[in-house]
C-alpha cells in the first residue's frame, strides 16, 4: 500500500482539527449563526492571508538560498586562495617594484572596517601592478601553475561559479596564463616582445587576484573570524607573514 505524503497527512490532520475545535465551539455556546459567521469571515480573508504568507515565506526562501550560495561559492573561492592563489599573490608581489605601497596600505591598519575595506579595494582597483622580469622565475612560474592545474580545472567546471563573474575572469586569467607558459618549450632566451607579453599576463592575473582576496577576506572576517585570522598571519602581500602566533 502506498503511504500518504506527509503534506497529505497534515492537510488531513488540520481539517480534522478544524472539526473538532468548531464542534467543541458548537456544544459549548450553541449558536450555530455565530459559528458559520466566523467560517465565513475567516474564508473570506483566506486569499489575502494565503497571498501575504507566500510572500514572507517566498522571500525567506530566496533569502536563504542566497545565503546557500554565497557560501558555496566562497567555499570555492577559498580552496583556490588555499591551493594556488596566496601563492601565486606571494610571488607576484615579490616581483612587482610598487608592492611595498600595497603592503603598507594591507598593513597600517588591522580594523578592517566596512569602510577601511572600500578603501584598500580602491586603492587595489587603482594600483599600477608592475612586473620586474628580472625578478620572474618563469620555468618555477610554470611548474607551480602546471601542478595545481587539476584544482583550477574543476573550479572552472563548477556551475556556482557562474553567480560570481569577478572571481570567474580572475581564475581564467590565471589559467591564460598557465596556457601561456605551458604552450612554450623554453622559457629562457625569450625574445623581448614575448617577454612582454608574458608580463602583461601576470599583471592581469595579478590584479584580478588582488581585488578577489581582498573581498574573500572580507568575507572569512564577516562569518569565520578564526579563519580570518589564518589568513591575515599569511598575508601575500607581507614578505614576513607567518602563520605562527607571535603575540
Amino acid at each position: 500500500m502506498k503511504r500518504l505524503s506527509w503534506e497529505f497527512r497534515l492537510g488531513l490532520t488540520l481539517i480534522a482539527l478544524f472539526l473538532v475545535l468548531s464542534a467543541i465551539h458548537y456544544a459549548i455556546f450553541r449558536d450555530g449563526k455565530h459559528l458559520l459567521f466566523w467560517d465565513l469571515t475567516d474564508l473570506a480573508f483566506l486569499p489575502i492571508s494565503v497571498l501575504f504568507v507566500s510572500l514572507i515565506i517566498e522571500r525567506l526562501q530566496i533569502a536563504r538560498e542566497a545565503r546557500l550560495r554565497l557560501k558555496k561559492i566562497n567555499m570555492l573561492v577559498g580552496t583556490f586562495f588555499d591551493s594556488a592563489g596566496r601563492q601565486l599573490l606571494t610571488r607576484f608581489t615579490g616581483w612587482d617594484p610598487r608592492a611595498p605601497n600595497l603592503r603598507e596600505e594591507i598593513r597600517k591598519d588591522e580594523t578592517w572596517t566596512a569602510a577601511r575595506c572600500r578603501a584598500l579595494r580602491a586603492t587595489l582597483e587603482a594600483h599600477e601592478y608592475g612586473v620586474d622580469l628580472a625578478r620572474v622565475d618563469l620555468p618555477e612560474l610554470r611548474s607551480f601553475l602546471g601542478s595545481r592545474m587539476d584544482v583550477m580545472l574543476r573550479l572552472l567546471e563548477n556551475p556556482f561559479l557562474l553567480e560570481h563573474e569577478a572571481f570567474a575572469d580572475a581564475l581564467r586569467a590565471v589559467f591564460h596564463l598557465a596556457e601561456e607558459l605551458s604552450a612554450r618549450d623554453r622559457l629562457d632566451r625569450l625574445p623581448d616582445a614575448d617577454a612582454q607579453h608574458l608580463a602583461g599576463d601576470i599583471r592581469r592575473a595579478y590584479g584580478a587576484l588582488a581585488v578577489q582576496w581582498l573581498d574573500y577576506m572580507r568575507y572569512l572576517q564577516r562569518s569565520y573570524p578564526y579563519l580570518f585570522s589564518l589568513a591575515m598571519r599569511m598575508n601575500p602581500f607581507d614578505p614576513q607573514a607567518s602563520p605562527v602566533v607571535k603575540a
